[in-house]
């Protein structure tokens, strides 16, 4: 497939980048500083801005999938959802975020007295995205997200899939590795199984 990843340069874009490769896949890398998108067979690195819609559409025809891996507190879902539209792509993925997870019915994690303060702007943003995608009538769309933390380097292949709530093991702890993110996201390009749809991923 070819699949035109944006923020390609970031922790997660890069993991992506990297595991599409990995699968045969032709991939299109946009980034500000396109030189530190990952090199690799068949992984093209270009320039790109998400809050310049008129330029970046461009480079977003022809693909099968558009992955955007960016944050939300830097973008704008309305000039991202209008770009897809223009280029005329078939399906949009969003690395989402957990804050928007509920951890109850109808209580996000976000809103939690112990949400941490540093984060809470990027997952009210990561919200109100979710929400900007639910609001479209014809998009086809995935927002993947992680578990609550969202950090490490190994790649196990070993994890589960969700839907709206936070998943957490026996201790209480929920926790994704990049790589392993990189996997779900890879698999549902390939397999869609959750058009117009959140699901979340985590160990």
């Amino acid at each position: 497939m070819k699949v035109t990843v944006l923020g390609a340069s970031g922790r997660v874009g890069s993991e992506i980048v990297k595991e599409l490769a990995r699968r045969g896949h032709q991939v299109t890398g946009v980034a500000r500083r396109p030189d530190r998108v990952p090199a690799g067979a068949g992984v093209t690195a270009v320039a790109g801005n998400v809050n310049q819609p008129a330029t970046l559409a461009p480079t977003l025809v022809g693909a099968d999938a558009v992955v955007s891996a960016v944050m939300f507190v830097d973008s704008d879902p309305a000039l991202l959802i209008q770009a897809i539209k223009d280029a005329g792509v078939p399906r949009y993925l969003v690395v989402g975020g957990a804050g928007s997870l509920e951890i109850a019915p109808g209580q996000r994690l976000v809103d939690t007295p112990d949400f941490p303060e540093a984060y809470k702007a990027e997952a009210l943003a990561g919200g109100r995205f979710l929400n900007a995608l639910r609001a479209e009538p014809e998009l086809n769309w995935t927002f993947l997200s992680p578990s609550a933390l969202f950090d490490g380097s190994e790649r196990t292949g070993v994890f589960r899939l969700g839907g709206d709530a936070l998943l957490t093991d026996a201790q209480g702890n929920s926790r994704i590795s990049f790589p392993d993110y990189a996997i779900a996201m890879a698999d549902e390009i390939e397999t869609p199984r959750h058009p117009r749809a959140r699901f979340t991923v985590g160990y």
